[in-house]
């Protein structure tokens, strides 16, 4: 018995000998401890209130989901910091002498923390103004996907080849987004046709919108139109304007189309050009010349 308490006295002074001060506060391991414990306890509450908002009272009010997300976050985030805040009180220190020292280190660290403030003030401001929401489809950079996640540091976008891409979130305040499902999610889409000189211009505008208004996706209103763009090198060029309601079915309807197009105006006679060039040589050397040196050289 002696030795076990002489044991529990040595790890007693083990995890409460001073690691730092701050402002003259000593912090041990056991003040660690503590605060550890505290983020835990609020963490769990976190997510036992996410929990039951999430089942017991969005399912009432059927919000939608991007405002219910943004819910959700800030809820957490600020039973979080309230956690941090009473686990810093507990364990003796003043939060004032806790800010003087975090206002000086901020400027030491706060050019290598720049992109972290930058992806959490972005993530704010997509949780409040919802220019994306999960489930969107959306394109950023060469990117093109539908948003599985938005955090307060980067947003993931899962791409229709099912890859997960994880896009820092000042992308999307800074650069140039398109946002296939922003409030209307109807779409036009755009076919280019190229058919050969001499063809019939008015049944090859026929086909072209009987193709589309025979297809199960297009809508009816608005209804698809063509329209006759150019004379081009090889080709007249046409293009069909054809509205579907889902921007996700893009790549699918306009396959389709293009099948579609193709089986029509084989059995209509309609030729599909490949592109032609013109090809003229000109010689600096008269030919007559050329031909004398050849029969002068062959003697």
């Amino acid at each position: 018995m002696e030795n076990l308490g002489l044991i529990l006295k040595k790890i007693g002074q083990i995890i409460d000998y001073p690691l730092f001060y701050i402002n003259q506060k000593p912090i041990s391991l056991t003040s660690i401890i503590v605060g550890i414990i505290f983020l835990l306890i609020f963490y769990f509450i976190s997510r036992g209130l996410r929990k039951l908002i999430k089942n017991k009272i969005f399912p009432k009010y059927k919000l939608d989901e991007g405002i219910q997300l943004a819910i959700l976050r800030i809820l957490h985030y600020l039973v979080i910091g309230l956690g941090i805040i009473l686990g810093v009180q507990f364990i003796g220190l003043n939060l004032t002498s806790l800010a003087v020292v975090f206002g000086l280190l901020s400027v030491g660290i706060g050019f290598g923390l720049q992109n972290i403030a930058a992806n959490f003030v972005s993530g704010l401001i997509i949780l409040f103004e919802r220019p994306i929401k999960i489930g969107d489809r959306i394109t950023v950079g060469e990117v093109l996907g539908d948003v599985e996640n938005i955090s307060l540091r980067a947003t993931h976008i899962r791409t229709i080849d099912n890859v997960s891409i994880i896009v820092p979130n000042s992308e999307f305040i800074s650069s140039r987004v398109i946002n296939w499902s922003h409030r209307d999610p109807k779409i036009r889409l755009h076919v280019p046709v190229g058919v050969a000189y001499g063809s019939d211009i008015h049944l090859v505008i026929r086909l072209l919108l009987e193709v589309a208004q025979n297809h199960p996706e297009v809508l009816k209103t608005p209804e698809p139109k063509v329209w006759f763009k150019e004379f081009g090198n090889s080709s007249l060029n046409f293009e069909l304007l054809a509205w579907i309601p889902d921007p996700k079915r893009r790549p699918d309807v306009i396959s389709d189309l293009n099948i579609k197009i193709d089986d029509t105006f084989r059995k209509n006679n309609i030729t599909i050009p490949f592109p032609q060039r013109d090809l003229h040589i000109r010689s600096s050397v008269p030919l007559p010349y050329m031909s004398k040196n050849r029969i002068s050289e062959g003697s």
